[in-house]
């Protein structure tokens, strides 16, 4: 079994996609104390090093066949300002380099927000690229749809895959899968068992299906700027690190506009904000994954900031393949 190292691992979205594909998670790393108890309960086979990857020595990091992550994607983000490499958080995409071009596994993953494809990124862009290179791998990169790979959500993400140059990996994205996922496809079962958070988004202590329970409040104008409602026919809008942010629930009509830049809900239904159990199933995560948090807002970060479960999967599988591949090649000659 390959052996895989995860570097700002998160809640382990992309750590379970690779695991479900068939790899072992040998080491995991992440800074953020509040994501702590939903990894470490989450993935018991799993040591997790809380340090900043800044202060992780390479020899620390154990022998491995892979090296996985996603760097902070905040300086990227086409919401954000957009600082880029310039941000420190955009430097850290340094330091997962840095492991990789000591430690020398057969490949690596390094994922990103569209937002890093932005014409202001393209010297910090080639730079990468050009690091990556001189670190010993040979490059692969595309913008690829989470909704092409079996994942119920529109979700575009920049995805870089290396293999280390001797081994001559000429590597393909796998095709977009044929099926589509709906909304009710995910979470219809769901429906009419969900729970508003406390008062000051306290989480629910007693709740029937954990983490079933939406933030509660109202909505900002640059929230009602536009529709956030999908139908149950549909994919959901992507699934963001906020739940200010979260997609309204698809049983409701869609909103109206009015006027520039402002939409309306449709008089005498409830609007609600999709529950953190609900955002989990959109990203993938199974039903026995429980994410731990003192604030309802923290539970929406987790799974927002995390990758995909299913589209980590068909990626991972990919790799796998490729991997395969050549050793049944070289074991032929």
């Amino acid at each position: 079994m390959y052996k895989i190292s995860s570097f700002f691992s998160g809640a382990g979205g992309l750590d379970l996609g690779f695991q479900q594909s068939g790899f072992s998670i040998v080491y995991a790393n992440e800074y953020d104390k509040d994501i702590w108890e939903t990894y470490e309960k989450n993935h018991l086979s799993t040591p997790l090093d809380r340090r900043s990857i800044t202060n992780v020595d390479s020899s620390e990091v154990p022998d491995c066949d892979g090296i996985i992550g996603g760097p902070p994607c905040q300086s990227w983000s086409e919401a954000g300002a957009q600082r880029g490499i310039k941000d420190d958080r955009g430097q850290l995409f340094y330091d997962f380099i840095r492991i990789l071009k000591d430690k020398q596994p057969k490949f690596f993953l390094a994922e990103n927000v569209s937002g890093m494809l932005h014409p202001k990124h393209s010297d910090a862009l080639e730079n990468i690229k050009n690091t990556f290179s001189e670190a010993g791998y040979d490059l692969f990169f595309k913008l690829l749809n989470a909704a092409d790979y079996g994942v119920g959500q529109d979700r575009k993400r920049v995805i870089f895959i290396g293999f280390r140059k001797d081994l001559n990996i000429n590597f393909t994205f796998p095709e977009p899968l044929t099926e589509k996922i709906t909304l009710k496809d995910i979470i219809k079962d769901l429906d009419g068992k969900e729970t508003p958070a406390m008062e000051k988004q306290k989480p629910n202590l007693n709740l029937s299906i954990p983490n079933h329970e939406y933030m509660i409040g109202g909505f900002s104008t640059m929230y009602m700027s536009r529709n956030r409602v999908r139908t149950w026919d549909q994919p959901s809008f992507t699934i963001q690190a906020g739940g200010r942010h979260a997609p309204i629930h698809p049983g409701v009509p869609v909103m109206k506009k009015s006027e520039k830049d402002k939409f309306l809900f449709a008089e005498g239904y409830d609007y609600r904000r999709l529950s953190v159990r609900e955002c989990a199933r959109i990203q993938g995560f199974p039903d026995d994954f429980t994410f731990y948090y003192k604030n309802v807002a923290n539970g929406y970060k987790m799974i927002g900031n995390a990758v995909a479960v299913g589209f980590a999967k068909e990626i991972a599988k990919s790799i796998l393949e490729h991997l395969e591949m050549k050793i049944s090649y070289k074991t032929a000659l």
